[in-house]
């Protein structure tokens, strides 16, 4: 009997550091952001570089993915009110799936946004090379980071740790139920594992 309540005793103190540990990491996050996402296009300074955070353009059905298109939204929207110069578009490229050329392609064509302004960033394969990149790579740190709400504090968390002068503009979220509140959850857990990693010193590649 007394084996059963060690055990249990421990695993309530155990569930109990883990939620200490989770709140104490997303106020780490929410605390070094502070003040810098903005939602409203008048109110966001102007920098060199939108860098636009990718992410599929379609979703499994088959249809356009509507995180993909209020980013790009987002984007288009910075460079036509004189915000930014220069757009690079970061995400993933490998066989058959190219999410920069999708994303210059949509800011061209149905955005009305010059080609000779947009780079192409094919080696973003999460938020954090995309950051690193975009400073290492293409030289670029006075940034506006272009993802929805929940996303940028990560993004903004990552550069700011990496001597970034960085904003974010949050693209309009996506209130469906089933993608809301799961990608919610994931984020949450998601700026924990970046609060490790950069206590820990590890580059969470």
């Amino acid at each position: 009997m007394r084996i059963i309540r060690n055990i249990f005793n421990l695993g309530f103190v155990s569930l109990e550091l883990g939620i200490l540990m989770i709140c104490f990491c997303n106020v780490w996050v929410f605390g070094l952001t502070n003040g810098r996402t903005y939602t409203k296009i008048s109110k966001i300074p102007p920098r060199e570089v939108a860098l636009v955070l990718g992410t599929s353009p379609k979703m499994r059905s088959g249809l356009s993915n509507p995180y993909f298109t209020k980013r790009m939204d987002a984007a288009a929207l910075l460079y036509h009110h004189g915000k930014i110069k220069k757009i690079i578009v970061s995400g993933e490229k490998s066989k058959g799936y190219n999410e920069p050329a999708a994303m210059k392609n949509y800011l061209i064509y149905q955005e009305g946004v010059p080609e000779d302004i947009i780079v192409e960033d094919p080696k973003g394969f999460n938020t954090y090379k995309s950051i690193l990149r975009c400073k290492d790579v293409y030289k670029k740190k006075n940034v506006i980071i272009v993802s929805q709400g929940y996303h940028n504090l990560r993004a903004l968390f990552f550069a700011r740790n990496n001597d970034m002068n960085a904003l974010g503009f949050d693209a309009q979220d996506v209130t469906k139920p089933e993608s809301f509140y799961r990608n919610q959850a994931r984020e949450v857990l998601a700026r924990v594992i970046a609060v490790v990693y950069f206590i820990l010193g590890v580059s969470p590649d």
